[in-house]
């Protein structure tokens, strides 16, 4: 299955227990990413935490569409990482790892996205880095200053 891995790193002026605990969250991924417009079926388990996420693409304006996928997320004590499971063969893996810098934390945000054909690769890999690009900014407002 071809894929394509995305990175970008970037500065939060707040803790990584801060940023972990709200990445934690399914419901804080509203919003996070522009596209996802809700959460739901939420199963916390023991290791990790299984969720659908609503994912809103809209065709020429007008036409609105809903991608239901399912979410697996899990933390570790540097990380928050899982994977998401798209309808039309789309595949991400995911992890936040969060490092103490300059009494903030440096976020490195990978992202590998996987698909059975190269033009849904293409289409897919393009709207991942627009997401990544814009969840950098969007954490910074949420989180940006320290307790």
């Amino acid at each position: 299955m071809p894929k394509v891995t995305l990175r970008n790193t970037f500065y939060v002026h707040n803790t990584p227990e801060a940023l972990r605990a709200h990445l934690s969250q399914p419901q804080s991924y509203i919003g996070l990413s522009p596209m996802v417009v809700a959460v739901k079926d939420i199963e916390q388990g023991e290791t990790e935490t299984r969720y659908t996420s609503v994912e809103r693409f809209r065709f020429l304006g007008v036409v609105k569409y809903d991608n239901m996928i399912k979410v697996t997320l899990r933390n570790t004590p540097r990380t928050v990482e899982g994977e998401v499971d798209s309808p039309g063969g789309v595949r991400l893996d995911y992890r936040f790892t969060l490092s103490e810098k300059n009494g903030g934390t440096e976020v490195e945000d990978i992202l590998v996205v996987h698909a059975w054909v190269r033009p849904m690769l293409g289409y897919a890999a393009k709207k991942a880095r627009e997401v990544q690009l814009a969840r950098a900014g969007i954490l910074a407002t949420r989180l940006g200053s320290a307790p």
